[in-house]
């Protein structure tokens, strides 16, 4: 981490200093847009404190929040992982990804039934098996020339 970028304030009486940073860096540090932090402060998801003009994040409510801020790929659906890679189970994007291809044509696959997938909730889940076979009977095929 830049420590060009890191403030530091004195709020309480000590002589520790405490380490902390703008909403810019944050953002910067989390890959996020500014709005983004804005949005997770007002929600109350990121600790952060206000002084006369600008917002500040200590650095640890900042690694409490990554840790804690909500992923796709930790989604639960009756108690179970949605997306479990280690038992073959991928979301539109990951198998996107697997396949390299637009998430588009995932969805286009399943929804005219040249990929298997399983609605769970609001997910779509595809097993790397079906995966597999989407590769090889549609996009492994060569057109025909002549």
């Amino acid at each position: 981490m830049d420590n060009e970028y890191i403030l530091t304030r004195r709020d309480e009486p000590t002589n520790e200093m405490d380490k902390v940073v703008s909403i810019t860096e944050a953002a910067r540090i989390n890959n996020v847009t500014r709005q983004a932090i804005y949005v997770a402060i007002k929600q109350k998801k990121l600790k952060a404190s206000k002084d006369a003009t600008r917002w500040t994040i200590h650095l640890d409510d900042l690694a409490e929040y990554r840790q804690n801020k909500y992923s796709r790929t930790k989604s639960i659906f009756n108690g179970e992982l949605l997306f479990d890679n280690l038992l073959g189970f991928f979301s539109v994007n990951q198998a996107a990804k697997l396949l390299n291809v637009p998430s588009q044509k995932i969805y286009y696959a399943t929804r005219v039934g040249l990929l298997k997938a399983i609605r769970k909730g609001a997910a779509w889940v595809i097993h790397i098996e079906d995966i597999k076979l989407y590769q090889e009977n549609y996009l492994n095929k060569r057109p025909k020339v002549g």
